[in-house]
């Protein structure tokens, strides 16, 4: 298994023979105004460049997309992905978002889809603390996933999404028993009416509890440092999993780093 960090969400998987690109996310640097209602709205996105040319990571053989927020697929993927690509989607309301601007190879993923004898699953997430999708913001962050990759040749890996610890996701971990998890861990907030700041992914205390409910675990932090709501940095994560004893537990990749297991 390799794991490369592209650029915030968008990384790339090899695992078991094919390659796998997650949840693409290709503009240029400061495409798009800052998401309306969060933190740091004044700021356009993406806040950098990626790392690699669009071109290095079209040669793959599927792409995963776990919600269609314009984070996880945005303009540029549109225009960049060719619309042959085999696409795996949460649910058949994002493949038809696909279908319509041309793609047509598409699989809505399940509790166990198979792929040339990969086990894909799809797990649940919660894109924020319960009582946010009591407001304005519940349309908005709506349904998203994560996935745990099976294969007898590999170790476990669960990507879990843009989601923040919760009881599901310590589910997801006792079930599957992941070898390798990847949390998208910027904190990223809304301010919502009524809570006033409020994180939708996980910080570093949701990091802190998935460490400790997988011990054993390798943990990666993804989705940093690239949307104008990113609230928490690589460098304030790594110096809290330092003093909480978890620095080799926890890799917090810079864009274009690979790690393999």
């Amino acid at each position: 298994m390799k794991f490369t960090q592209i650029r915030s969400a968008t990384v790339t998987v090899d695992f078991a023979g094919k390659t796998f690109l997650i949840d693409p996310m290709l503009s240029d640097k400061g495409t798009y105004p800052g998401f309306p209602g969060s933190v740091n709205s004044h700021l356009t996105w993406p806040t950098v460049e990626l790392p690699v040319p669009v071109s290095d990571l079209l040669n793959v053989d599927a792409v995963i997309l776990t919600h269609f927020h314009p984070d996880h697929w945005d303009d540029a993927a549109t225009e960049a992905i060719p619309k042959d690509t085999l696409i795996f989607t949460q649910s058949e309301k994002d493949a038809q978002t696909l279908r319509a601007v041309g793609y047509g190879n598409l699989r809505v993923m399940t509790a166990d889809t198979d792929f040339d004898g990969i086990h894909l699953k799809k797990t649940p997430g919660r894109h924020g603390q319960e009582a946010v999708f009591d407001g304005p913001f519940a349309e908005a962050l709506g349904d998203v996933c994560g996935v745990v990759f099976e294969h007898p040749s590999e170790k476990i890996l669960y990507l879990a999404g843009d989601t923040v610890w919760y009881s599901a996701v310590q589910e997801n971990i006792d079930k599957y028993k992941p070898d390798v998890i990847v949390l998208n861990s910027c904190d990223a907030r809304v301010i919502d009416p009524t809570l006033g700041e409020t994180s939708i992914i996980m910080g570093k205390d949701d990091v802190y509890e998935v460490c400790k409910a997988a011990p054993a675990a390798t943990v990666i932090a993804s989705h940093m440092e690239a949307v104008n709501h990113a609230m928490l940095s690589r460098a304030e994560l790594r110096a809290f999993v330092d003093e909480k004893g978890l620095g080799k537990q926890v890799r917090i990749p810079a864009d274009g780093e690979a790690y393999t297991f």
